[in-house]
């Protein structure tokens, strides 16, 4: 068989290839990505016409003449990662979850193994432990199944080879960082392996009905280490959310081929693993004190799951020429958006004091829903006077310090309400298109713009 050595640069953010070098990279831009990597290029053989998913038969069929497969899900015995995944594991389906080192990734996949292994055969191929590692972990957490089988190893033809002989329904390769393909000659983790290896398994996968399951690192910046067509590649994306000094995990589902994105589950990080937080609201809310400014709580949509959290904020006479600004869980740009307007529509002096923000359990409001609770919060820190902590506040705030409706109004009502909120402010908007619940108890103020807002502090909310 004829071979070539071929030398190119590859972008490993984007996985952008060149023939030169140069300093940015062309298609995404980034400074200092292009590296060189060397292969060695093979004519067409058997081997590689079959490499594809449909085989070397694979023909195009009338679109009316197909049928609808029916997708079996398997289920992990852990109620939030079903609720991630759509349901469950989709038989031949392959799912990528990342997520910064130590933060559960392994721990979470060896605990569904335990409940996977009831029924099918699992094969777990790690290539950053060894057997005894496995083994010591699996005794703490308490897996222990005959249908799990347990590989160390990283060449990825020995990994299929042995998927072959053991016939698994189920494949964990932890981590795609570390499997190569020795026909390459880049290192284990560069943009060509990474994209090569992951090819392969999900042709194994598609072709024979195994759902794989790829753990992936990620980078400083916080996406996924490799190149940007890993994630096209897979029919899932998870991230792994949370501090290493925190308890509680979030899992977060990016990309979804077969159910919504958006969706998260909530865990808790125990000595004997990663514990469901089946009501993550409570959790969120556990230890809010009382009759105390600067903090008020919003509802937020993630995924279909309707969640309360607790925004606080501190805001102190500035020593500094330019006040200091510190954002943990909302944006950065929103919350200078938010500061502007309160200071410019409602005179307040936020230009000379430190703002400081924060959102309870670690979780990242991304929604401009949330903006409402934030400008209350703002101004009960600067004002001194607690808002109240039955009050739960719902809006987009524009520039002009308009109130602006927000989506899945009926859901997040109801459960503010279970949750013992007795007031509720909501943008007029919301008012006009009609269809509020009408819950005993609970009081729900339209509120037009940021004006309107500022009466919940004449209220006498405890």
């Amino acid at each position: 068989m004829a071979t070539k050595q071929k030398t190119v640069f590859l972008c490993s953010e984007c996985g952008y290839s060149s023939t030169k070098w140069s300093g940015k990279c062309p298609s995404c831009g980034e400074w200092n990505t292009m590296e060189e990597t060397s292969f060695v290029e093979e004519e067409a053989s058997p081997k590689n016409k079959n490499r594809a998913i449909g085989g070397k038969d694979n023909k195009a069929l009338p679109f009316d003449d197909l049928e609808l497969p029916a997708y079996l899900r398997a289920e992990t015995g852990t109620g939030e990662l079903d609720r991630v995944l759509g349901g469950g594991i989709v038989q031949g389906s392959v799912v990528l979850m990342a997520g910064e080192p130590g933060i559960g990734k392994s721990t979470m996949l060896l605990q569904i193994c335990n409940t996977l292994g009831k029924n099918a055969k699992v094969l777990y191929a790690s290539g950053e432990e060894s057997t005894w590692q496995l083994k010591y972990r699996a005794k703490r957490l308490a897996v222990s199944s005959p249908n799990l089988f347990v590989l160390t190893e990283t060449n990825i033809d020995k990994i299929l080879s042995e998927c072959t002989r053991i016939a698994p329904d189920y494949l964990i390769v932890d981590s795609i960082q570390t499997v190569f393909d020795d026909r390459l000659s880049s290192a284990p983790g560069s943009v060509s392996q990474v994209r090569e290896t992951a090819l392969q398994l999900i042709n194994c996968a598609k072709s024979r009905g195994i759902s794989v399951i790829l753990v992936g690192h990620v980078n400083k910046e916080g996406g996924i280490a490799g190149p940007k067509v890993l994630e096209h590649m897979v029919d899932a994306v998870l991230y792994f959310e949370g501090d290493r000094q925190n308890a509680f995990r979030i899992i977060r589902a990016v990309k979804n081929r077969y159910g919504s994105t958006g969706e998260i589950g909530v865990f808790e990080m125990t000595d004997k693993g990663l514990l469901e937080v089946p009501n993550p609201s409570e959790m969120l809310l556990s230890g809010r004190p009382k009759g105390v400014s600067g903090n008020c709580a919003v509802c937020v949509m993630e995924g279909s799951r309707p969640i309360i959290a607790e925004i606080q904020a501190l805001s102190v006479p500035t020593v500094f020429p330019s006040p200091r600004r510190t954002s943990n869980g909302i944006d950065y740009n929103r919350a200078c958006l938010i500061l502007a307007v309160l200071e410019r529509r409602l005179g307040l002096r936020f230009s000379a004091n430190d703002v400081y923000l924060n959102v309870i359990g670690g979780l990242r409001l991304d929604e401009p829903g949330s903006d409402l609770a934030l400008a209350l919060a703002l101004i009960s820190c600067l004002k001194d006077k607690s808002i109240g902590g039955k009050v739960l506040a719902l809006g987009e705030l524009g520039l002009s310090g308009e109130c602006r409706p927000v989506s899945f109004i009926d859901q997040r009502v109801k459960e503010a309400a279970r949750l013992g909120f007795s007031t509720i402010l909501l943008p007029k908007g919301n008012f006009d298109k009609g269809n509020l619940p009408r819950i005993e108890g609970v009081s729900i103020v339209p509120v037009r713009s940021i004006f309107d807002a500022l009466q919940i502090f004449n209220s006498k909310e405890d």
